[in-house]
């Protein structure tokens, strides 16, 4: 992976999985790459997401939320798709790029009382920070 330069994570909505890989990836990359998250059917960042990083330190609150269409794609040269449902690649790319799958549970899809829908967002959290630190650190 040093040699890639840069990265795409993609969820399906861009509200939770692949905002929170793009500001953990911002952190431990040290402007070193260049990083991007989107989304298939992009939606708002969801709050529970934002919180969840806010407790390990990290404010995701002011990252944009895109579409495909609005990635450098001509750029990409790794692409990292979180969804469990899904393994798609932005039909944009133009390229041949290094792609992994991270079939990740989404946790804006989990229902339950506050704590119950937290919970599942730490978790997914945590498994994303593992993840991103291994493709980033080795």
């Amino acid at each position: 992976m040093a040699k890639a330069k840069n990265f795409l994570f993609v969820c399906n909505g861009n509200e939770c999985r692949s905002q929170m890989a793009e500001g953990f990836a911002r952190q431990m990359a040290g402007g070193t790459v260049n990083i991007y998250s989107a989304g298939e059917k992009p939606k708002g960042i969801s709050k529970y997401a934002v919180d969840v990083m806010e407790e390990v330190g990290i404010d995701i609150s002011s990252q944009d939320v895109r579409a495909f269409d609005a990635v450098p794609m001509n750029k990409i040269d790794t692409v990292i798709t979180l969804s469990s449902d899904a393994d798609v690649l932005p039909k944009t790319l133009k390229k041949k790029v290094t792609q992994i799958h991270w079939p990740l549970n989404d946790p804006a899809a989990t229902s339950g009382s506050d704590a119950e829908v937290k919970k599942a967002f730490r978790s997914v959290r945590d498994e994303i920070r593992n993840r991103v630190e291994v493709l980033l650190v080795g």
